[in-house]
């Protein structure tokens, strides 16, 4: 090997270990930012974006909306806890997006998913949780008639 083909082969390995080092650095260190992300369908998604080998979601959250509940019409559900059973992340298509923004680390949605990373369900105040169904009373056989 010629001297000029050493030094090309020590400035690729170099390129390349720097390049491992800075996409790993940005994987692993330091909380991930969120990301929301609006598409042409309405739906609303939530998670740490992932731009390559394709556009999409990674822990991926989606917003529902449930008119019927007026204190709490909006809710956030895990997308991997859906009841089809997906996977933790979803590809999109580029063109289906209108909009997608990183979300602040102090938005109330970071810090609620930061505190309840398998959020499955609305968040809701006490007050208004549920109350158990109360099954009626079992009611005696009304008397037979005598014809």
């Amino acid at each position: 090997m010629t001297l000029l083909n050493k030094i090309l082969v020590i400035v690729v390995v170099v390129l390349v270990v720097v390049l491992g080092g800075i996409l790993s650095w940005r994987e692993f260190a330091g909380v991930p930012s969120l990301y929301a992300v609006y598409l042409r369908t309405g739906d609303l998604y939530f998670g740490r974006l992932t731009r390559f080998p394709s556009f999409g979601l990674k822990q991926v959250y989606l917003l529902q909306v449930n008119q019927t509940n007026k204190e709490n019409p909006l809710s956030i559900q895990r997308f991997s806890d859906v009841f089809w059973g997906p996977e933790d992340e979803v590809t999109i298509n580029r063109d289906d997006v209108v909009w997608f923004t990183k979300l602040r680390s102090d938005s109330q949605l970071a810090e609620l998913i930061k505190k309840n990373p398998t959020l499955a369900a609305p968040q809701q105040p006490a007050t208004t949780a549920p109350q158990p169904q109360q099954q009626p009373a079992p009611q005696e056989p009304a008397p037979k008639q005598q014809q």
